[in-house]
């Protein structure tokens, strides 16, 4: 019997198989194993291809985008509310409205922002491109009529009072209904406590501007008593300190425009996302002073779409 089963076997396997069947077993195989294939091949052009897309864009483009993501055409949203911030100011002498008008209400949103100095307002505090000179300028008012132990006991204090009137940020205040020196620290309009003046000095100390080398604890400028300001209401609404630093970093970014966009070429050349650049690190004296920024300009130089302008203090 199993003699006879074998024998069938061996005629079976021994049997010629037909050409059509051999070609379409073979035709089978091919068709699987190049699918297969073909699918391996497209994944590995998409990766490539990919690839290529980021290699080949040219620096102009790059520098673009980077712009984009420096200064967006949005602008930037902090978290603080107006309030009555403006009416205050208005009303210490630190602004006087008429003189605001005259300069803001041609500007952009000048009339928009104008709002902000007449009553309360539930609006947050933004920066963009068609503002930053409302907001360099009124935050520049704040940080030299409140009273503040970085304008007492500072730098700006170290050749006495009479002398304190000659920095850029003081002589240069002209938009107030009193004198600049009669504003200058002279009233609460943000309570502070104790523990936050202490907090205000140490965020203003590591915090610079690339007009020139000092901190924002010695805000000899409009830009470093503009941020002074912010500095102080953001302390006293209960922000965090990482938070104050992300926004003080969009503020000197439409500040400083130029400076910035050097600064994410900067990073993007050493392999880092201008999302994922540390605002502190960003915002220090390595990087946000008058030095910083020159060193980031000799190492960006030559990068095609790069202007070659530098950034100054003018409101």
């Amino acid at each position: 019997m199993m003699g006879k089963k074998k024998s069938k076997l061996t005629k079976f396997l021994t049997k010629s198989t037909p050409l059509w069947m051999v070609v379409l077993i073979t035709l089978n195989s091919s068709m699987a194993f190049a699918l297969g294939e073909y699918y391996l091949m497209k994944k590995e052009f998409n990766k490539n291809l990919s690839k290529l897309a980021q290699t080949t864009k040219s620096p102009e483009e790059l520098v673009n985008i980077l712009k984009q993501e420096v200064l967006s055409a949005k602008g930037y949203i902090t978290p603080l509310k107006w309030k009555s911030l403006g009416k205050q100011l208005v009303e210490a002498g630190a602004i006087d409205k008429q003189k605001y008008e005259a300069i803001f209400t041609s500007e952009g949103n000048g009339k928009e922002e104008m709002k902000h100095l007449e009553g309360e307002s539930d609006d947050y505090m933004a920066i963009n491109e068609s503002n930053s000179r409302f907001m360099v300028n009124t935050l520049w008012a704040l940080g030299l009529v409140q009273k503040s132990k970085v304008l007492d006991e500072g730098p700006m204090m170290q050749r006495g009072r009479a002398e304190a009137g000659n920095f850029a940020s003081t002589g240069g205040w002209t938009l107030g209904s009193k004198g600049a020196m009669e504003l200058y620290s002279s009233q609460e309009i943000i309570l502070l406590t104790a523990q936050q003046q202490d907090l205000v000095k140490k965020i203003a100390e590591g915090v610079f501007r690339s007009c020139c080398g000092n901190s924002t604890a010695f805000p000899d400028c409009n830009h470093g008593m503009a941020a002074l300001g912010y500095i102080e209401w953001a302390v006293y609404n209960g922000l965090s300190e990482g938070q104050i630093y992300k926004d003080l970093l969009a503020f000197n970014s439409f500040w400083f425009p130029q400076n910035y966009v050097e600064m994410a070429v900067y990073f993007a050349k050493q392999g880092t996302k201008w999302k994922e650049v540390d605002p502190k690190l960003a915002l220090s004296v390595d990087y946000a002073s008058a030095q910083g920024a020159q060193r980031i300009k000799q190492a960006v130089q030559g990068v095609p779409g790069i202007q070659s302008q530098g950034g100054g203090c003018g409101a």
